[in-house]
């Protein structure tokens, strides 16, 4: 590879794992995974540890961690023992898989969280009940819209959501 293609993948390696904190997840795993993502074939851990110059230990965390989230996959080669990784190479499933599992561990939990607090709330103060009637039904609209992104097989949402936001 030349090198003017390292320093392009190097930087867009940084700034894909500076998203992922500003989105709440670990800087090494966003890196992972945009190196993946922009792999022309599966990667090992061992691969991953070299391009990225890390340990073995952060990278089967993170590793399995993207497993978890739908978005990389674990593939065998014929004849071989270790183990690669691919990721989701299409931008829309991949965003929709992690819409989804943003939605199942983030969302859900918090309005269930909200809803049983709203619950045992029945002689807090009313504007203490109304703030959170509030927060679960943007929570519930959020989730609504999520669950709707997560369904869509195809990229017939973006011009849609594109055109609405422009107007």
């Amino acid at each position: 590879m030349s090198k003017r293609f390292e320093e392009v993948r190097a930087k867009f390696l940084d700034a894909w794992g500076n998203m992922g904190v500003t989105w709440g997840i670990g800087r090494t795993m966003a890196r992972i995974h945009g190196l993946l993502m922009t792999a022309e074939k599966p990667l090992s851990t061992d691969d991953v540890m070299r391009e990225l110059a890390i340990s073995r230990g952060n990278a089967n965390t993170n590793l399995r961690a993207l497993a978890g989230w739908g978005i990389v996959r674990r593939v065998r080669r014929p004849g071989d023992r270790k183990e690669y990784f691919e990721s989701e190479k299409d931008t829309w499933t991949m965003l929709c898989t992690v819409a989804r599992e943003r939605k199942r561990r983030e969302i859900e939990p918090v309005i269930k969280s909200l809803e049983s607090c709203l619950r045992e709330a029945e002689r807090a103060p009313a504007a203490f009940r109304e703030r959170l009637e509030s927060l679960l039904d943007i929570l519930k609209a959020v989730d609504l819209l999520m669950g709707q992104l997560a369904q869509q097989q195809t990229n017939s949402v973006l011009p849609k959501l594109l055109k609405f936001f422009r107007q």
